[in-house]
């Protein structure tokens, strides 16, 4: 003799008829059917970037981070480059793995050496993809070494150097005094990627006075001074 099926607690049964509970059933075969095709392709297909790295700045002193979007499984092996030559995971250079689908590169105290291409290569036992980016570096200018204060006789050739730095490249002015200097064929200056000289011809004692080269870019502004006596 069977035993009678107890009814099921009220608010527990549901209508397979009912349209609320038909869409729901189809949302989650949905769902589910995602899922397994995502994981199937995690699983076979070589990692992808699906978020490309971008350009960024770093100021001098400070740090950067450049970061992309992957999907690789199983977990691939990341590499960075610099211009082509590989970085190792340490103090200046920080290789970071913020959750599965994220990789970033963060370097460390900037300086104008920073300056340049990165990538990153990312590789599975499927295959391998990379991509590239710059760090753009920003220095405020600077005189690095002033000029030498000078004494030099009548006629003769005086020089004045002084090294510089600034990214962008910083502007340049020399002044005597307190003024610019007017150029022309005796009094000039040249304009180099790290320093600049100011040249004076047939020195005359008129030429005697307290000389200023002065560096500007759209991050700041240095100067540097020295003494000229001619005998």
């Amino acid at each position: 003799m069977s035993k009678a099926k107890a009814a099921p607690p009220p608010g527990c049964t549901i209508n397979i008829n009912d349209p609320q509970v038909q869409e729901a059933a189809i949302q989650i075969q949905a769902s589910y059917r995602g899922h397994r095709s995502r994981k199937e392709l995690r699983e076979k297909g070589p990692p992808k970037i699906l978020q490309e790295l971008k350009d960024v700045v770093l100021v001098e002193g400070s740090a950067a981070k450049l970061e992309c979007r992957v999907s690789a499984f199983p977990d691939p092996f990341i590499v960075w480059y610099k211009n082509g030559k590989e970085l190792n995971d340490g103090p200046k250079y920080r290789y970071v793995f913020e959750d599965p689908d994220f990789v970033a590169l963060v370097v460390r105290d900037g300086v104008l050496a920073d300056l340049g291409k990165y990538t990153v290569t990312i590789k599975n036992p499927f295959g391998q993809t990379s991509g590239s980016a710059c760090i753009l570096v920003e220095v405020p200018a600077k005189v690095s070494k002033g000029p030498d204060n000078i004494k030099a006789k009548r006629g003769t050739t005086v020089v004045l150097k002084a090294e510089i730095s600034g990214e962008p490249p910083p502007d340049v002015a020399w002044l005597k005094d307190g003024d610019d200097i007017e150029e022309d064929d005796r009094v000039f200056f040249d304009v180099g990627d790290t320093n600049t000289i100011l040249t004076i011809k047939n020195a005359k004692v008129s030429d005697a006075g307290k000389y200023e080269v002065f560096v500007e870019n759209n991050l700041g502004t240095d100067q540097s001074f020295a003494r000229v006596d001619i005998l």
